[in-house]
């Protein structure tokens, strides 16, 4: 049966988010000339956003729920959400929040993954599954 190891589609989202933010105005200057706007288009950044959000609010919350049981990683990756809005809201300063943003929410998914593993199948009496 295949599975879909979410916090590595986490992982792979905030990456590309992060290549989009950062190399794409540098290397894609000509889109507009093509007709093609993706470069500061406001409603590619919120469905980029809103991705990475769903992806790692089911990813955390079945790594919370189903094995490992900390808040950790789930914190980590509310603050990282938070700064890439705010990136959104103070775009002069987009660079500034963008990065520990991304950081962060990698982070978060690395650890829930990390807290997955370790925690293989606990079966405490809070365990759910």
């Amino acid at each position: 049966m295949f599975k879909i190891n979410y916090d590595a589609l986490g992982i792979a989202a905030s990456i590309a988010c992060a290549i989009h933010c950062a190399l794409l105005p540098l290397i894609l200057t000509s889109l507009p000339i093509l007709g093609i706007n993706i470069i500061n288009n406001l409603y590619f950044e919120i469905g980029m956003i809103l991705l990475a959000m769903i992806i790692g609010i089911y990813s955390l919350n079945h790594g919370f729920k189903k094995h490992h049981h900390k808040k950790l990683p789930i914190i980590i990756f509310i603050v990282g959400m938070i700064l890439l809005i705010i990136k959104q809201i103070y775009h002069q300063y987009q660079i500034w929040f963008l990065i520990p943003a991304v950081v962060l929410i990698v982070s978060a998914h690395f650890i829930n993954y990390r807290k997955c593993q370790q925690a293989a199948h606990c079966h405490t009496d809070d365990c759910n599954h």
